[in-house]
């Protein structure tokens, strides 16, 4: 980036810092580096502390393997939310994945057969609204914890969760 600025006095080469000359015309023409800002994070240490102690309580009290993705999904945003989902890998039958994009203002819910059977579609429904109701009123976290809480609540306990507790 570069400025000018017509200098109020006269400068010799001495005087200039770095980066600094001074034009024939008296122009004092200065240039500087300018640092990009790193991209800001969606959201502070204590959000993501809430948010993987709800992934983690969620995956735990039901055994599937919960997950979010928060970036841009695509032209396709299904395709591509699925495409993030099979990327769970052996755990991609119990995994329920949110995928969000903000900038796009679109979201996917994407679950594998186990978890599907699990979790009816009008739980997912549910979730969805509830965080369309979060999202426009900006609360994202909010949005997305809710979500998570109600999905599980929806998928009840595990077999073996069920099964330690008698």
């Amino acid at each position: 980036m570069a400025t000018g600025e017509v200098a109020g006095r006269t400068a010799d080469a001495r005087e200039l810092s770095t980066g600094e000359a001074l034009t024939a015309t008296g122009r004092l023409s200065i240039a500087r580096r300018v640092e990009p800002d790193r991209p800001a994070l969606p959201f502070n240490p204590g959000q993501l502390a809430r948010l993987d102690e709800a992934l983690t309580l969620s995956s735990r009290s039901t055994g599937l393997e919960f997950g979010i993705y928060l970036g841009d999904l695509g032209e396709d945003t299904r395709k591509q939310a699925e495409e993030l989902h099979a990327d769970l890998g052996p755990r991609a039958a119990e995994g329920v994945l949110i995928a969000v994009s903000p900038g796009q203002r679109k979201f996917e819910i994407v679950t594998g057969d186990e978890a599907h059977r699990r979790i009816p579609d009008r739980s997912c429904q549910l979730a969805a609204m509830s965080m369309v109701a979060s999202f426009k009123e900006g609360e994202l976290i909010e949005g997305l914890i809710g979500a998570l809480r109600m999905l599980a609540d929806a998928a009840g306990t595990s077999y073996q969760e069920s099964r330690a507790h008698h």
